[in-house]
């Protein structure tokens, strides 16, 4: 259930039984032909369509993230890497002031995976009480990941392996065919000016569409993985 469906007080009753939250993070961004939105999107739905049979409340996605190299791209804004880990460690912070003690952060966009180690910092502070956090890259890990190389090896940034009926743009024609893949060594190193340049169109490389069929089954991986995190994730020691 999202979190704006509720009120404080349906949120607090919840909490006598129970102490997860989803947090999804993603980032505004190009992505080529596909929405700006596309990590956000991405994140918050993969949660709130895993979470919602469980019962677990999702928060709605942290849209800002880590991308400075999209700085040449128009409406990809970024945060400081610093100011980033204040706002994760304050979110942090404050679901466990309200209770939380079971978090799950559902990362839609590799820029911010870096995260992972914050929280694993954050969890080191002592504490009254035991809380538990889990970070995860919903498009790579290891059920997803699978699907996307059975069909296609190099894919990449705003490629296929993004492109769902709710990332489309109205009235944009995807290109077809397949672009090569940029290497990761070149696009790690190209300031935002050089690597406009050298994308053109903003992706990466790979196949821009493939059918719904096996996008679908990219998203159903998807899902399930972080139904399983929420349900399963947990160590069940404390």
């Amino acid at each position: 259930m999202r979190v704006h469906d509720c009120n404080w007080q349906m949120l607090e009753e919840y909490l006598k039984r129970d102490d997860r939250i989803v947090l999804p993070i993603g980032s505004t961004e190009q992505h080529g032909y596909l929405s700006v939105g596309t990590d956000a999107i991405l994140a918050e739905r993969v949660a709130v369509e895993a979470a919602e049979p469980l019962g677990v409340p999702v928060l709605p996605a942290l849209p800002f993230g880590v991308t400075p190299y999209f700085a040449a791209f128009p409406g990809s804004p970024s945060l400081r890497t610093s100011t980033y880990i204040a706002v994760i460690r304050d979110l942090l912070d404050s679901l466990f002031g309200q209770g939380f003690r079971r978090i799950a952060v559902v990362n839609g966009h590799g820029g911010n995976s870096f995260a992972a180690g914050v929280m694993r910092e954050w969890l080191t502070e002592p504490r009254k009480e035991r809380v538990q956090v889990l970070f995860h890259d919903w498009w790579n890990a290891p059920r997803a990941w699978a699907v996307v190389q059975r069909y296609e090896k190099e894919s990449s940034h705003g490629s296929w392996m993004e492109n769902f009926p709710w990332t489309r743009l109205k009235g944009v024609t995807m290109p077809k065919g397949v672009k090569p893949l940029i290497p990761q060594t070149v696009i790690r190193q190209a300031p935002p000016a050089e690597l406009r340049r050298l994308t053109v169109d903003g992706s990466f490389g790979g196949s821009y569409e493939r059918s719904d069929d096996e996008v679908l089954e990219l998203w159903r991986t998807g899902v399930a993985e972080v139904r399983d995190l929420i349900e399963n994730g947990w160590n069940k020691d404390g």
